[in-house]
């Protein structure tokens, strides 16, 4: 899970600018006279820009800090933005009673936004609160560091970060909590980096640690798969779906939603084939990245990938997780 966008001018003193927005709208066009579902408003970049385009909007976001950004929408586009709070898990029933929809963006993943505020305890580059939850409710990041075994907290850094030193990061954690707990983020980034070490130019080797606590507290894995079957089920044949993620575990996901046969076994030419199941999206569209220009302003953008599918006549298929790739961690 990486960064959403790019602070730049706004009236708000610090909007952001979402990653490949061009290539966003261009997925979900045309766009006037259309309603779209922006199931992670943030602090309003793609809403603002699809209303400006003239579709109409209903955006999503379980955040409570974005109801500024929110509330300026309202008050430039009372008559086609409606913001609704809650979890893009659930954009069907939470989108349903305003009409029908013509198109769903997701950008997946902590924005700008999120880390700069220090409070937040999203970033390990600013002293904070250890706590990384979106919603502000629930377990935080340093409940699951002080009080996780070191085996499951082992597990938990290995599987959702794809951290390779998980063991050796995990028993220094456990070492520094037995004498105080852990209780905010340079705290733990300064830990991380004593069980590892750094070497010059390399990330910082908190950041695969704090990727693993962030989506473990928001589930966040879990929300991409309810929130992509979701959308399955809100739209009609030729709604449109794009998906912005910013890691290759969400990216894995995505790509197998839009086409299960990228996720299951081959198929031997000397067995009878399996029938494949009718296509629930077509035109899937190719992978985009951001191009220089784009990178070159906003360096954060750089592990961006946009996925868009269009919507088949074919009925939706039930939520499963299997054949997606979604991380495991083991033993839970």
């Amino acid at each position: 899970m990486g960064k959403r966008s790019v602070p730049e001018s706004s009236p708000l003193g610090g909007p952001h600018v979402p990653v490949l927005m061009d290539e966003v709208l261009a997925s979900l066009s045309p766009l006037a006279g259309k309603r779209i579902v922006d199931g992670t408003f943030g602090a309003g970049g793609y809403s603002r820009a699809l209303l400006e385009a003239g579709a109409a909007v209903v955006a999503i976001d379980r955040d409570p800090s974005v109801q500024p950004f929110a509330d300026a929408l309202r008050a430039d586009f009372s008559d086609s933005f409606t913001f609704v709070p809650g979890t893009f898990s659930e954009l069907d029933s939470l989108a349903a009673e305003h009409g029908p929809i013509d198109g769903v963006v997701l950008d997946i993943g902590v924005s700008s936004m999120q880390l700069d505020q220090a409070e937040r305890g999203f970033s390990f580059m600013r002293e904070g609160p250890l706590d990384m939850r979106m919603s502000g409710q629930g377990e935080s990041a340093a409940d699951l560091v002080n009080n996780l075994e070191p085996e499951a907290l082992a597990n938990l850094l290995y599987a959702f970060g794809e951290e390779r030193k998980s063991r050796r990061i995990a028993q220094f954690i456990v070492q520094a909590r037995e004498a105080a707990p852990i209780d905010t983020t340079t705290e733990l980034a300064r830990i991380i980096e004593k069980a590892i070490g750094r070497k010059p130019g390399d990330a910082h080797p908190a950041t695969r640690s704090f990727q693993a606590l962030r989506i473990a507290v928001n589930g966040e894995f879990d929300q991409l798969v309810e929130a992509l079957f979701a959308a399955e089920r809100l739209l009609d044949e030729g709604g449109r779906l794009a998906v912005v993620t910013f890691h290759s575990l969400e990216d894995r996901i995505v790509k197998r939603f839009f086409d299960p046969d990228k996720g299951g076994p081959a198929q031997s030419r000397h067995l009878p084939q399996v029938e494949t199941e009718a296509r629930r999206w077509a035109e899937v569209a190719k992978a985009r990245k951001p191009g220089e220009a784009e990178l070159s302003r906003n360096p954060r953008a750089r592990s961006a990938i946009l996925r868009a599918a269009t919507r088949s006549d074919a009925p939706a298929r039930p939520t499963r997780f299997d054949g997606l790739g979604v991380p495991q961690i083991r033993g839970a």
